[in-house]
């Protein structure tokens, strides 16, 4: 096995580190999400292997899923049943994620987990990006209208299957059971994209309200419960073989936990649709930025034909370029509605003390 490389640790690495995180941390406190999306691509456009990146990601992450479980717990949001079983069996979806990442690094080196990972996060960030930017529009569109929810068709059938001996009733189901045998693949899918790309909840939160049928609040929340579970593991598993980088994970964890109490105050002054659409046109633009690297990857693996230095050096600065244009206008988005929700919030409490005096 080659030996890993870690990022030198300078003074002007540890500050834009600090600054990545205290980004990473406002998106995922606006947007309910790890921020993972956002900050494994910015750990492997300043240099870390994509292996470590997703590794140290991991094992920044559990401990802030395990204190927002806590919290959110408090307000009866999160089902803790549910939780310990998406969370057992994305453990095991995390195993086989880790041992795949391990087998391409042994096979192909630093390059191919990078070729790994930028292929995944195109593929995911499409699929998702492209599905909450069509979500986000169709809310603005309908702002302002009563919509009932109601339980997804699909969910409905799954609530209605009946299989012996592995039936089990769920707080967030609203007391209805389901069975084992559906949420272990839901489980297992969840871990297998974590130990990939450190993203777990791209699979794990859809998949709690669109084939079990739990309330959205309740799926982000009880998300947060399996991110600790398969989080803890996997930090294990790839620290177990060397693989974290936990000066990587300190500073990031440090500057997120500033940067996620300014996202979370901006959610209360937002509509959702607001919140989709930054959420969208950040991951739309790290795919953009993931993208550009990948033939870079494969011409280093010898897969498509040489490209000329001039080409290879171009193509990684406009990756990095399209990262920070991500971090830069994701954070200026954010404080842009937070202010702009501020100032509306306190212009409607001056308008309805003007009608109460008069």
């Amino acid at each position: 096995m080659d030996a890993i490389t870690f990022l030198d640790l300078t003074p002007g690495m540890v500050a834009i580190l600090f600054l990545v995180g205290f980004i990473g941390g406002m998106v995922s406190g606006f947007i309910g999400s790890g921020g993972a999306f956002v900050l494994t691509p910015a750990m492997m456009s300043l240099g870390a292997p994509a292996i470590v990146a997703v590794a140290s990601n991991m094992a920044h992450k559990f401990p802030k899923a395990l204190v927002g479980s806590i919290k959110r717990a408090k307000y009866g949001q999160v089902d803790v049943k549910l939780g310990i079983m998406m969370g057992v069996f994305a453990e095991l979806g995390v195993i086989v994620g880790k041992h795949f990442m391990t087998s391409i690094r042994d096979a192909f080196g630093d390059t191919g987990t990078n070729l790994y990972v930028s292929a995944i996060f195109v593929v995911v960030l499409a699929t998702v990006g492209g599905f909450v930017l069509r979500d986000a529009l169709k809310s603005r569109r309908r702002e302002g209208e009563d919509v009932e929810h109601k339980t997804p068709r699909i969910a409905r059938w799954v609530q209605s299957v009946h299989i012996p001996y592995t039936m089990m009733s769920f707080k967030a189901l609203g007391g209805k059971s389901v069975s084992v045998l559906f949420i272990a693949p839901l489980g297992f899918a969840t871990g297998l994209l974590a130990a990939s790309i450190a993203v777990g909840g791209f699979i794990g939160v859809p998949a709690m309200i669109y084939i079990l049928g739990a309330p959205a609040i309740m799926a982000t929340a009880t998300e947060l419960v399996v991110a600790f579970v398969m989080g803890a593991g996997g930090s294990l598993l790839y620290a177990w073989d060397g693989f974290v980088d936990i000066r990587l994970a300190m500073i990031i964890l440090a500057g997120s936990l500033f940067g996620v109490q300014i996202g979370a105050i901006g959610t209360t002054y937002v509509k959702e649709w607001v919140v989709k659409l930054i959420m969208a046109m950040i991951m739309l633009i790290v795919l953009a930025s993931r993208f550009f690297k990948v033939p870079v990857y494969l011409s280093e693996l010898d897969l498509i034909a040489p490209l000329s230095a001039t080409t290879s050096d171009t193509l990684s600065i406009i990756s990095f370029a399209m990262l920070a244009l991500a971090l830069v206008s994701g954070a200026a988005a954010i404080l842009a509605a937070l202010i702009k929700g501020m100032i509306q919030h306190k212009n409607e409490q001056a308008a309805t003390g003007e009608r109460a005096a008069g």
